[in-house]
């Protein structure tokens, strides 16, 4: 499961930042999910719980917050940007395209000029957003 790979990542970026920013306790986490990121958020979730129970005083009382990027796309011809709209599919459809965006490309078209030439601009990975903390 990457999600608990993804969650020690976060956690392990968290306190190099707090370190960095001499902080003595880190508060809060703010975590950015994609969302076209292949991931399970509750599993992700359960992690960061498991991994913060074991982990220092530096960080072991931290909230977590997550927040989803919207996924947004670039139509490659004529440039227009539009957001990901689950609505407009079958929701079987929809969630395959949450779990493997690449196959969007077979049924997204530019609401512009209906090109299926476009990029994905926003809506993939999982980043630390910000920290708080006390020095």
């Amino acid at each position: 499961m990457h999600e608990w790979a993804l969650a020690e990542a976060v956690i392990a970026t968290a306190k190099r930042a707090a370190r960095e920013k001499k902080l003595r306790r880190i508060t809060e986490i703010t975590v950015k999910l994609g969302e076209l990121q292949q991931i399970e958020r509750t599993v992700f979730e359960f992690a960061l719980e498991q991994i913060l129970a074991q982990e220092d005083a530096l960080v072991r009382h931290a909230k977590v917050v997550l927040e989803t990027e919207r996924a947004r796309f670039r139509c490659r011809a004529c440039h227009h940007e539009w957001a990901f709209e689950t609505e407009h599919f079958a929701p079987e459809i929809a969630e395959a395209i949450h779990f493997v965006p690449e196959i969007a490309h077979a049924y997204v078209r530019c609401p512009s000029c209906r090109s299926p030439d476009f990029e994905v601009i926003a809506g993939r990975g999982v980043w630390l957003a910000s920290l708080k903390g006390e020095e």
